[in-house]
């Protein structure tokens, strides 16, 4: 058996040209590189496309006096033939990517307003991750958001993004559940969700 206990990992990586190969909405670079190896040494040229993406923010609103949560649902063109329909229920969620706009829980604030008319009083951290880092930039900060629901739901969104986004309260067992049979299918609600069912009696103590 390999001790990796003390292994260290490798750091360094050699940037030999990299390519604009599309931009739009999104960008696609092709990146060739050189990379420390784990057994020491650089390995080989190698040639990677990369879609580079804006960070993204997404947010589980959630009250809890009423153990409820906000979900939304809008039109997703990336899961057109893998589900049985492409209408995917979510988080509030936007990217970083107005002028100046560097702070994350700003985003947040602020797509809580535009896609679910939410105002949060509390965000708390989940977590950062990279959702697809074997071919994306895209990096997921995630929160829950503290909120009251009462009053919350409809349509929502910015005409001039064409949103057409709909808004529902979920009591937070039926949320859950909804994760468990498959309907609840993206990963940052997943994660949230199971997080929060994690975390549900500290976060409610201390937010009630």
């Amino acid at each position: 058996m390999t001790d990796t206990t003390k292994a260290t990992t490798p750091r360094t990586v050699e940037i030999v040209k990299r390519e604009q190969c599309f931009k739009g909405f999104y960008q696609l670079d092709r990146v060739h590189l050189r990379h420390e190896l784990f057994a020491g040494g650089m390995s080989r040229e190698i040639s990677r496309e990369v879609f580079v993406r804006h960070d993204a923010v997404c947010v589980l609103p959630y009250d809890p006096q009423r153990d409820e949560v906000v979900l939304i649902e809008q039109f997703r063109v990336g899961a057109m033939g893998k589900t049985d329909t492409p209408w995917l229920i979510e988080l509030v969620a936007g990217l970083i990517d107005k002028e100046g706009e560097v702070n994350p829980e700003d985003v947040a604030h602020r797509e809580g307003e535009e896609e679910a008319g939410v105002t949060f009083t509390s965000l708390w951290p989940i977590t950062r991750y990279f959702p697809s880092p074997g071919g994306s930039t895209e990096f997921v900060h995630l929160y829950v958001g503290r909120c009251s629901t009462e009053g919350i739901g409809g349509l929502h969104g910015l005409e001039e993004e064409a949103e057409d986004i709909r808004v529902t309260v979920w009591a937070y067992e039926d949320a859950l559940q909804a994760v468990r049979d498959g309907r609840i299918s993206n990963a940052a609600s997943i994660i949230a969700l199971q997080w929060l069912a994690l975390n549900r009696a500290e976060v409610r103590g201390l937010w009630s």
